[in-house]
């Protein structure tokens, strides 16, 4: 649904340190950049952007936004929040399980050095079993058989 998203940040460069640590934990990488104004992350393209405000107003967080990145496995979830803490964010949530959310949800929450909410999510559950579950029962309706009476054949006659 989304091609990419991206959050506004008072100073992009340091952001870019913080952002490069944190998102390495998730193995993901930074794959463009405009500097000083804006850097793409991602696996090959820019899903993800941090930039500076297109309004040249102060940076400011959305209230209720956040950013969930997709790990791929507890270990990466907890190298996101580690990293995090480590190069100036703040704990939002330590990493484990929400079984608030689901079953299967695992995650950790930190806030960037502008105040973005961001979260590392994991679903223990394989893809195919979830899209089961999810996949809800539609009841088919019976087909129901029109009888209509014969059309009448329309008789063309030929221009001489």
């Amino acid at each position: 649904m989304l091609h990419h998203v991206s959050v506004g940040v008072r100073d992009v460069e340091r952001a870019a340190k913080f952002y490069d640590a944190v998102l390495a934990a998730l193995g993901y990488k930074r794959v463009m950049e405009f500097l000083p104004y804006a850097i793409g992350y991602g696996d090959q393209h820019p899903s993800f952007w941090v930039q500076l405000p297109h309004n040249q107003q102060p940076a400011a967080t959305g209230n209720g936004v956040h950013i969930s990145f997709i790990a791929r496995s507890k270990d990466a979830v907890h190298r996101f929040h580690a990293e995090a803490i480590a190069n100036g964010g703040a704990d939002g949530g330590e990493p484990g399980p929400r079984p608030l959310y689901s079953a299967d949800y695992y995650g950790a929450f930190v806030l960037d050095l502008d105040g973005n909410k961001l979260e590392a999510t994991l679903m223990t559950t394989s893809r195919a079993k979830a899209k089961k579950k999810m996949k809800p029962k539609v009841k088919r309706a019976k087909k129901t058989v029109r009888k209509t009476a014969p059309r009448a054949k329309k008789r063309h006659k030929a221009k001489r």
